[in-house]
């Protein structure tokens, strides 16, 4: 296959609004060993993107400075070492950079087979929220089948993929979101309880919940006052792992509670870890996730989809916050 030697992407101008972001004519990327290119047919926008198009999440050393964490499409070309995935295989990937444009560079370690008869919009929604998920809830979190499981933002790409595994894995799930509409919707999708926190103290709505037990997990991406609300949600031995702050990183603390209930709190990123770590991942994934999505049972919720050259409209709605589930970018030949 010929490859052509220039390629549509999307470039920002400098740190700003969505209005920075513009299609732009580059160089395809040069592979190393252990990469694939990919052929992008679709790419998934996610908050971090806005937080680098704002100058507040630079690249890890060695990334693109082009947006994009997740992409499905085919691969093209193969780089020294690779056994899998092989030339013209259908994959989605998370990758540290690079997927707003017609191809992309992965880590073989971290690509994998679209599952079932998905799409490659439903694929390209996959890899950054379910690793994400994976890694928080399961790995770190440590949650377990019964378990009573909080998780904050459940409208969102996050919070919707947090919500189907928690429960296909058997916990009891709370989600707080901001409308009667988003309640709704994250209820349709599994959880047991929606709390519009504009209406509704969490706090006392996590306590009813549970019986007065607590909640054994929290996954938190608010940050700010949600803190000392979620230690007082939290149950004896609950965790808490925080993985954005919307609301703030600066916080002021009362130990004594933490101390009391036994509690243990942690917090994580996955763009910074080593292509082995992320393989890692993967590979839970692909043994306990995918046939989950194979068969249906879990799937990403696609709110809206803008072709490539509107990236600045994708990140516009995002930021609006009205959307529930994924926003996803198609990339034509």
């Amino acid at each position: 296959m010929t490859l052509p030697q220039t390629m549509a992407a999307v470039e920002m101008s400098g740190p700003g609004g969505p209005d920075v972001l513009r299609l732009a004519t580059t160089k395809l990327p040069t592979l190393k060993d252990g990469e694939v290119l990919i052929e992008v047919a679709a790419a998934g926008v996610n908050r971090p993107d806005v937080l680098q198009r704002t100058g507040k999440y630079p690249p890890p050393p060695g990334a693109p400075d082009t947006l994009g964490l997740e992409v499905a499409g085919t691969v093209v070309a193969v780089s020294a070492g690779v056994a899998w995935p092989k030339m013209g295989e259908r994959v989605c990937a998370l990758v540290a950079g690079g997927g707003y444009a017609q191809y992309a560079a992965a880590p073989a370690l971290q690509c994998l087979p679209i599952p079932g008869a998905f799409g490659d919009v439903e694929a390209a929604a996959i890899p950054e929220t379910y690793f994400t998920v994976w890694t928080n809830v399961f790995e770190r979190g440590g949650l377990k089948a019964g378990e009573y499981f909080m998780v904050h933002g459940g409208a969102s790409g996050i919070g919707t993929t947090a919500i189907q595994l928690a429960k296909a894995f058997g916990a009891h799930v709370l989600a707080t979101v901001g409308s009667a509409e988003k309640c709704a919707a994250v209820a349709k999708l599994g959880a047991d309880r929606a709390v519009d926190y504009k209406r509704e103290d969490f706090v006392q709505a996590a306590k009813e919940f549970t019986g007065g037990h607590g909640i054994d997990l929290t996954l938190d991406m608010v940050g700010g006052d949600y803190f000392m609300r979620n230690v007082e949600a939290a149950a004896i031995e609950g965790r808490i792992v925080q993985i954005a702050f919307l609301r703030g990183s600066k916080i002021e603390v009362a130990l004594d509670p933490i101390m009391r209930k036994r509690l243990t709190y942690t917090g994580s990123t996955l763009r910074p870890r080593s292509v082995a770590q992320k393989g890692e991942i993967a590979a839970a994934l692909r043994e306990k996730v995918w046939p989950l999505l194979a068969t249906g049972q879990v799937r990403p919720l696609i709110y809206k989809t803008f072709p490539l050259a509107e990236a600045a409209a994708a990140h516009a709605l995002m930021e609006a916050d009205t959307h529930i589930g994924k926003i996803v970018l198609t990339v034509g030949k």
